[in-house]
């Protein structure tokens, strides 16, 4: 059975598909879960990005390098 994992989490639903697209353009799957608090309670500004075990490390090595600001703005 794949264990998934938290890579990221996004403040709402269209950050964590955004995160999502970039896993896919990298070639790594990734699945959206909605946070729930204490109670229960889905918190739906808190999506989680999940990914296969296996696809952790590269994973975040996406989302770093997709994520840096660009160069051409350093002064």
């Amino acid at each position: 059975m794949t264990r998934f994992v938290q890579v990221a989490v996004g403040g709402d639903v269209a950050e964590a598909e955004e995160i999502q697209e970039m896993l896919a353009a990298a070639g790594i799957d990734a699945s959206l879960e909605t946070s729930v608090d204490d109670e229960g309670v889905a918190d739906v500004e808190h999506v989680k990005v999940l990914v296969s075990e296996s696809s952790v490390e590269a994973a975040r090595d996406a989302i770093e390098a997709m994520s840096e600001p660009d160069d051409a703005y350093d002064a």
